[in-house]
């Protein structure tokens, strides 16, 4: 049987190396590359091909919901785990509906990780326990996925909320994203309209509300 093809990605080495390092010990499972952030992922994943792609939720740029989104929209691989240290219903729902095929805590114990990356290698979905029953409640409560405020947005819209929550100059982002700053600032006249905002610092307080990006503090 062919191993199973990991990709990792989160923002820190130390624990990217670690996690490779237990991938490596699990028997019939080869670790392909590593990322350090959003846009690094979906390029290794498009070059190596991955069965799995393990992927931190909060990264620069942009971030592990973000990507997974992105991956699902062109095809059934790979598998996305979302790796975070967040136990709140918004950040595992928006996992979930963004085709997360995975929710994993950062605080697991080396068997359930593997326990993850194979369950949704085989294609199923995989949960830690103490993010599961906020996907149930959801669907019994409402009967299906509710929109949140973010899935009023379109992908770029989200992905210029993010760096300007980030800290990023409009002149920043309209380079990062290959845009016009006129554009820029469109985008974020719509995003205050959409999200019912006002300035700048709303908008961020927002952000990290909602888990597009993390609290410094």
């Amino acid at each position: 049987m062919a191993p199973i093809r990991v990709l990792v990605a989160d923002d820190h080495a130390l624990f990217r190396a670690g996690v490779r390092k237990l991938l490596q010990s699990f028997e019939g499972m080869d670790v392909v590359g590593e990322a350090a952030d959003g846009h690094e992922a979906l390029r290794l994943s498009a070059t190596h091909r991955p069965d799995v792609l393990l992927m931190d939720i909060g990264m620069p740029g942009l971030n592990g919901v973000e990507a997974a989104a992105r991956l699902t929209r062109e095809g059934p691989r790979p598998r996305v785990v979302i790796l975070s240290m967040h136990t709140g219903e918004e950040y595992v729902l928006r996992a979930i509906r963004a085709g997360a095929a995975g929710y994993l805590l950062k605080d697991a114990k080396p068997a359930e990780l593997e326990a993850a990356v194979r369950a949704v290698a085989a294609g199923d979905m995989y949960l830690s326990p103490a993010v599961s029953r906020y996907v149930v409640e959801d669907y019994v409560r409402r009967g299906s996925v509710d929109r949140g405020p973010l899935d009023r947005l379109t992908p770029r819209q989200r992905e210029v909320l993010q760096l300007i929550a980030e800290g990023n100059t409009t002149k920043a982002i309209a380079a990062k994203l290959g845009l016009s700053t006129k554009t820029v600032e469109t985008h974020r006249a719509q995003l205050m309209e959409r999200l019912d905002t006002h300035d700048i610092a709303a908008l961020v307080r927002l952000a990290i509300r909602l888990g597009l990006v993390e609290s410094q503090s």
